[in-house]
């Protein structure tokens, strides 16, 4: 059996507001936000689109539920942090 991945992400909305989830298949997942159909997170269906601003692997879908709540926890501010040192991550690897 292959290994399976869990992803927790944050999007950013139109309105510029963050929504934080995780799942097994994240292209998936992000198709389903951007179709506003029934299978889309309902807070994320009011808006235009969604952009994908952030997102983090894990082995076990415990340890990515876990890390979600805690995403969940922090202020818009320390959200927005996290964000900005992983894009800054991201830059520096390349």
């Amino acid at each position: 059996m292959d290994p399976k991945n869990y992803f927790v992400y944050i999007l950013r909305t139109s309105g510029n507001t963050l929504y934080v989830g995780q799942t097994s298949n994240l292209r998936v997942r992000l198709q389903e936000h951007n179709s506003k159909k029934s299978r889309a997170a309902k807070y994320t269906r009011s808006f235009a689109n969604v952009t994908l601003v952030y997102t983090e692997t894990f082995a076990t879908k415990s340890d990515a539920l876990k890390h979600e709540y805690a995403i969940k926890k922090l202020t818009h501010a320390e959200k927005e942090q996290l964000i900005s040192r992983t894009q800054l991550d991201t830059a520096n690897d390349n």
